[in-house]
């Protein structure tokens, strides 16, 4: 016994800390980015742009009723998103649970509230449906109520989605700080981080709050972008700096 410990002992600190590598875990959150990606640009952009005509309340009817399997998909990609964000939410905090716990857990607590929030908001999108359905209890409405309906709804998904990305901004922000200060990540990565988050929250305030306010301005669109591709290719290519995550984790062992 006494001789089995003092192997142990003299072993190097990776090989001791080799069971527990995150690099699998850290090759998944990033894989779960890339899925999230996929599917929001086929549910956010790709759809909307096909059938969603700005103001025109009879087009965009006639569009997704002609077109309903390509909004169902766009449905279905969105589910698809709200499932992995679950799974991501979970796989991020035992990441960063070395750095801070407390964070790590409040940083997933705050995009869980954002899934939550997009999962409801979704509802929406089945208004739609349901009033473009042609079923036989929609007859006591005029065909231009039911399409400006459907248009109300949409546009309430629009707000909706806003909501949620408030939430998203300070889990964008706890993030950074989090890649900031735990050595098995790039610092940069984490300002980048801490810059989006303030875009995030600029661009779902002015969205929500400013009447008349436009695109997201280039520079906060820019930011976002870095940070949302620079932190999965990390995770995907190069994963965790092992050694530094042993000095975070072995002395709580």
């Amino acid at each position: 016994m006494e001789s089995t410990t003092a192997v142990l002992g003299t072993m190097p600190l990776k090989n001791q800390a080799g069971a527990r590598s995150p690099q699998p875990m850290a090759r998944f959150a990033g894989l779960l980015y890339l899925v999230i990606t996929v599917a929001a640009i086929v549910a956010h952009f790709y759809v909307p742009a096909q059938l969603l005509v700005p103001g025109d309340a009879a087009a965009t009817a006639a569009n997704i009723q002609a077109s309903g399997t390509l909004f169902r998909v766009g449905i279905g990609s969105e589910v698809v998103v709200l499932l992995s964000e679950v799974a991501l939410s979970i796989v991020l905090y035992l990441l960063f649970k070395p750095v801070n716990k407390t964070l790590s857990l409040l940083a997933a607590v705050f995009r869980l509230a954002m899934t939550v929030v997009h999962a409801v908001n979704l509802l929406n999108y089945f208004f739609v449906l349901l009033l473009l359905s042609g079923a036989d209890y929609l007859a006591v409405f005029e065909a231009d109520q039911l399409q400006a309906l459907a248009l109300f709804f949409l546009d309430a998904h629009s707000y909706g989605f806003t909501i949620g990305i408030v939430f998203l901004a300070p889990h964008v922000f706890l993030l950074g700080y989090l890649i900031f200060r735990s050595g098995y990540f790039p610092r940069a990565i984490g300002v980048l981080f801490l810059l989006a988050a303030c875009g995030y929250l600029f661009d779902s305030i002015g969205l929500l709050l400013v009447p008349g306010y436009g695109a997201t301005p280039a520079l906060f669109a820019l930011l976002i972008a870095l940070a949302e591709i620079a932190f999965p290719l990390w995770l995907l290519i190069k994963g965790v700096n092992g050694e530094q995550w042993s000095k975070r984790t072995l002395p709580a062992a």
